[in-house]
């Protein structure tokens, strides 16, 4: 069994997602699967509860690059349209 270095926890959903199996929850794991693939690693864990994502995948350089990510500011001249 592949331990993780860590398991990474977004509030992505609304508290009434509850589980690994609604269907937004599910969508986000498709997601996630496509990265594993790119990746050539695997998702090692994936639990939602009251719309706290945690996940963790067996490599660092993923876990790396998704909390670089997750800890930039949005650019403020970025308007999303």
């Amino acid at each position: 069994m592949t331990i993780p270095s860590g398991v990474i926890e977004v509030d992505l959903f609304p508290e009434n997602v509850n589980s690994a199996s609604h269907p937004d929850a599910v969508r986000f794991k498709k997601t996630l699967d496509s990265v594993v693939e790119e990746y050539r690693c695997n998702l090692i864990t994936f639990e939602v509860r009251e719309g706290t994502v945690s996940f963790s995948f067996d490599s660092e350089a993923l876990m790396a690059d998704i909390l670089k990510i997750l800890q930039t500011p949005p650019d403020p001249m970025d308007s999303g349209e």
